[in-house]
């Protein structure tokens, strides 16, 4: 901002220069040419000579009057004037001096052209810089964990939406931070509990084998007792398994509606160019548009998911989006090649955590699919996989209005 700040103050600076220089040279060269009113003084000048002094000028465009004066003291004015020799004294003509238009129209041209170009320079500074000096510390800021400081609205054409996004990001980020510090700490908590409450059954069990081994007691009662203190630590793995088990993300879906048609040409748009450059056959198959229910974002989300899959786990030849309509639904399904599970192992792919046999050596979570399940049952909608020959299908159905 510092830097732009200097560049229209030199700018301006420049101008300035500009136009006291042209101004100068036009008033010279004006100046210079501006002989009339010099033939009209030598005109009336001799024939006052020859005719006695007469200060009418009525027949004169450019001398102003004519007057005759006796002291140097007179010749002071502050109009334009030219003194001429005259019977023991002076006669002092004075004239209009005329501006040429070429001085006005250039001046005028220099003024509109600064005032315009400072006009770009500042809608620059307040719309595209400002804007732009407000977020490019944003990444950086979010790469470190910093996530508590807001950007604020900006109502920016250009950078407007951009900051609403990263703002978006930036909340969403803190949420999830939040989310996994609770979670470490109901994991810490539970984790310390069971272990305490681990402890007083295992002791008992502990003592009674004991009592057993040395032959204190009645043998079968002991036993009952270990059976007993056995099935409280069952309980507990138990409860740690269950817990386990338990949705750990919080996916929110605002459900309204939206177009397919919209849904496709965003998927399209954003998935073109990559598949282009990954010389993958990127294909959508036609449809007839119709309203769906749900959240158009998270939908964006999930099928995001099942794109990168077909792109990771698939051959590289070919992905292809088919559509379909059955009653009050509309079937999306991403078809890929290359990429079959065997029928064991399909039943657990929207399971968190979950990878199969393919991914061995590929990174990921195994929370791909699991979050689109989520997604889609939170839409009334359902997602499943089958394979056909070579190909495998990940199918969403997704409720229509």
């Amino acid at each position: 901002m510092i830097d732009f700040n200097r560049i229209i103050a030199i700018i301006i600076l420049l101008f300035a220069l500009l136009i006291v220089s042209a101004n100068i040279f036009l008033f010279n060269f004006a100046q210079s040419d501006n002989k009339h009113h010099l033939v009209e003084i030598n005109r009336s000048y001799i024939d006052i000579i020859n005719n006695g002094f007469n200060n009418d000028v009525s027949e004169y465009q450019y001398i102003k009057s004519i007057s005759f004066i006796m002291s140097d003291a007179d010749f002071v004015s502050n109009d334009a004037y030219v003194i001429r020799a005259y019977g023991g004294g002076y006669i002092k003509f004075t004239y209009n001096y005329y501006i040429s238009n070429n001085v006005i129209v250039v001046n005028m041209i220099f003024i509109i052209f600064t005032v315009t170009i400072l006009t770009i320079l500042l809608y620059i500074k307040t719309k595209i810089i400002k804007p732009f000096n407000k977020v490019i510390e944003m990444p950086y800021e979010l790469s470190k964990g910093h996530l508590t400081k807001s950007l604020g609205e900006e109502k920016s054409r250009f950078f407007g939406k951009f900051i609403w996004g990263l703002d978006m990001l930036r909340e969403t980020l803190e949420q999830r931070k939040t989310n996994e510090l609770r979670l470490l700490k109901e994991k810490k908590t539970l984790v310390l509990s069971i272990s305490h409450d681990i402890k007083t059954p295992l002791s008992a069990i502990k003592l009674y084998t004991k009592a057993m081994s040395e032959g204190l007691g009645d043998s079968s009662e002991l036993l009952c007792k270990i059976d007993r203190s056995a099935e409280k630590i069952e309980s507990f793995v138990n409860d740690i398994i269950k817990t386990s088990k338990e949705d750990f993300l919080n996916i929110e879906v605002v459900n309204s509606e939206f177009y397919l048609a919209d849904f496709m040409g965003r998927i399209f748009d954003y998935y073109s160019d990559k598949m282009e450059l990954l010389n993958i056959n990127f294909v959508i198959g036609e449809y007839e548009n119709c309203l769906i229910y749900g959240d158009i974002e998270r939908t964006i989300e999930a099928f995001e998911n099942i794109i990168e899959n077909a792109i990771k786990y698939g051959d590289g030849r070919s992905i292809e989006i088919g559509i379909a309509r059955e009653e009050s639904c509309c079937l999306v399904t991403v078809k890929n090649s290359g990429s079959v599970l065997p029928a064991d192992e399909a039943v657990h792919v929207f399971d968190s955590f979950w990878r199969g046999s393919n991914a061995k050596d590929k990174k990921g979570s195994g929370l791909g699919l699991y979050i689109c399940r989520r997604i889609i049952t939170a839409m009334n909608g359902d997602i499943f996989i089958e394979t056909n020959g070579s190909h495998l299908n990940v199918t969403a159905v997704l409720k229509v209005i």
